[in-house]
């Protein structure tokens, strides 16, 4: 990807893909009835108000709010992974869990190895990377 191409286009991408992870999301749980544990709406959390930032940065072209954006997709990207180990039972839930869903509740299971958190760490990872390239990209 050129720097042109990134200072152009950087943020519209980031947008879109959190304008599609929560989306997805909305679908699971609304059209799928497929109730989010606690760690799903954690990620959530972190993602919903990215659709907004992203929408605002793009339109205005405000590579500015990248310094927004990078805490909420590192911390959703860490919320993802751990999510995923615990599914995979690397980790174990203790105590009470993470609610009335289990947050080892495996809904969605693609392929053998793609989940619901595994696809929202994806899209935060894919934010985080085309956030700190194109902030690269304007200096």
């Amino acid at each position: 990807m050129s720097k042109k191409w990134l200072r152009d286009n950087g943020m519209h991408v980031s947008w879109l893909v959190a304008l599609v992870a929560t989306l997805g999301s909305l679908y699971f749980s609304e059209i799928m009835h497929l109730a989010p544990c606690k760690l799903c709406w954690y990620q959530r959390i972190l993602m919903y108000p990215l659709v907004v930032i992203l929408g605002i940065a793009a339109v205005k072209r405000d590579y500015k709010l990248t310094i927004y954006v990078l805490p909420l997709t590192i911390w959703g990207a860490c919320i993802s992974l751990y999510h995923v180990l615990l599914q995979m039972g690397v980790f174990k839930e203790t105590g009470t869990g993470c609610g009335p869903i289990a947050c080892d509740t495996d809904y969605l299971n693609w392929l053998g190895f793609i989940t619901i958190p595994m696809l929202a760490g994806t899209a935060f990872i894919l934010i985080t990377i085309l956030q700190f390239l194109t902030y690269r990209a304007t200096k």
